[in-house]
């Protein structure tokens, strides 16, 4: 387990993503980007994921919409909300729907950690 998708509409911060979960290793690595939701969701089929980690702000679908039609889809699969706008009303709807963890942009040892943890308990904690 820790194949992780990264969905974010920034290419710097995909990068800076992708660096931190490879160097964290453990068993945690990046499979995919994609720079929007619809995209996404269309590259989704062809990935055998173990986690996404969705931005919440982007151009059309946002990260709770992208969240919504993959968790619709596969409810079980670990999805971790990753945005600098997190509060408690985004924190919610995001629990509401099946997101397993909300981590504030720019915290990418917590992002590392809540990988690890989801990886952990192999899609049985919530």
């Amino acid at each position: 387990m820790g194949k992780t998708l990264i969905v974010d509409d920034e290419e710097d911060m995909r990068v800076l993503l992708r660096m931190s979960i490879d160097r964290a290793d453990r068993g945690l690595r990046v499979v995919a980007e994609a720079s929007s939701g619809e995209e996404a969701i269309a590259i989704r089929p062809g990935l055998d994921l173990d986690a996404v980690v969705l931005d919440q702000r982007m151009p059309g679908l946002t990260g709770i919409e992208t969240a919504t039609a993959f968790l619709r889809d596969e409810p079980d699969l670990p999805v971790v909300l990753y945005s600098a706008f997190i509060d408690e009303t985004l924190a919610e709807e995001a629990r509401r729907i099946g997101v397993r963890r909300c981590v504030k942009k720019g915290d990418t040892t917590g992002l590392i950690s809540a990988l690890r943890e989801l990886k952990a308990c192999s899609g049985d904690c919530d």
